[in-house]
């Protein structure tokens, strides 16, 4: 799939009288694939995915409780990794500490 600046590229130069052959020459893509976005009236769009899930997200209204609890001072990310794992967490000690220090 071409990015939406290749897509419009093709429906410019298509338009200023270029030919397919010149078009997949200048493009360094195929002719089939010149014809293809040719054929379409509309510009690609691009779709958002789903935001991906994180392993961590089942255990953070537990560590926002923990680090409010403790405001004035601080709990170590070790800490609350090993507090996580007894709860069930499968992941790993990074990925905590790159949450924890969004409180920072």
């Amino acid at each position: 799939m071409l990015t939406l600046e290749q897509a419009v590229t093709i429906q410019i130069l298509h338009q200023q009288g270029k030919s397919i052959k010149a078009i997949t020459r200048e493009l360094g893509v195929s002719r089939n694939t010149v014809r293809k976005y040719l054929r379409q009236n509309t510009t690609p769009q691009y779709q958002r995915i789903q935001p991906r899930i994180s392993i961590l997200d089942p255990y953070k209204p537990y560590l926002l409780q923990r680090v409010n609890a403790a405001h004035p001072e601080w709990i170590p990310a070790v800490v609350l990794y090993q507090e996580i794992l007894r709860l069930g967490y499968p992941g790993k000690i990074r990925i905590l500490r790159v949450y924890i220090a969004t409180f920072i």
